[in-house]
């Protein structure tokens, strides 16, 4: 028994032992492989912070917040009114007769808004119309975070006063639940679009929505952040 342990205690050949540097170097390589194709797989998210990058943002946490608070008689911070979503869509009809039309408004409403469109498609026929269910009809944009405060920073300061004999937006545009919807007869009125390069104005409806309970405290929320309301009994 004795000769038997010896003869298993013996070193294996050379040709059999494998090289100790080897398997950990593959599977270092492994490692590295299978990490960088996570890395390219998923794309880069920015981390979730209270740090607000857009200027719009940053006054809202910093000073209107607090007095839209005091404003409203609000004993919790949570209950403050604020911004959720903007929805921009525009409607494009003429793409029910040539759908090329709707390559210029897809482009357009991309650069108004930084962020890609996705195609709307008719819900059900309408034979008046020539509109067939799953017929593309428009495109729509659905803006969050930073992208939102920066497009209504840029929709309030810049592309409103453009708009010719402006008097402000009215102020009856609400839903009842705290949404307000404003509608835009003209792309142009956007410094991103190119006059030459424009074909066919188009218009817009963009609707902000928000998490006031009543349209009185949305109207609050909104002109804080520098809405134009209409003033006077046309309002």
């Amino acid at each position: 028994m004795a000769g038997k342990d010896q003869k298993d205690a013996k070193p294996k050949p050379a040709q059999q032992q494998a090289k100790p540097g080897k398997p950990q170097q593959k599977k270092a390589k492994g490692e590295e492989a299978e990490a960088a194709a996570e890395q390219s797989s998923k794309p880069a998210r920015p981390k979730l912070n209270n740090t607000a990058s857009a200027r719009l943002r940053t006054r809202y946490i910093k000073e209107l917040r607090p007095a839209l608070m005091k404003e409203l008689g609000l004993e919790n911070v949570m209950a403050v009114p604020k911004l959720e979503k903007v929805v921009v869509n525009m409607g494009v009809g003429e793409a029910t007769q040539n759908a090329k039309v709707l390559d210029p408004a897809v482009a357009e409403l991309a650069q108004i808004t930084g962020q890609k469109p996705v195609i709307t498609k008719a819900k059900k026929s309408i034979a008046a119309f020539k509109v067939r269910e799953g017929m593309p009809i428009g495109c729509m944009v659905t803006l969050r975070g930073d992208r939102m405060y920066e497009f209504l920073d840029r929709l309030m300061n810049v592309a409103l006063p453009r708009v010719r004999d402006f008097r402000g937006v009215p102020t009856r545009s609400f839903d009842g639940r705290g949404n307000y919807t404003l509608g835009l007869r003209d792309q142009l009125i956007f410094p991103e679009i190119d006059y030459a390069k424009v074909e066919h104005t188009k218009g817009m409806n963009i609707t902000i929505v928000t998490t006031a309970r009543s349209d009185e405290h949305a109207r609050a929320l909104l002109k804080a952040i520098g809405m134009p309301f209409r003033t006077g009994a046309a309002s």
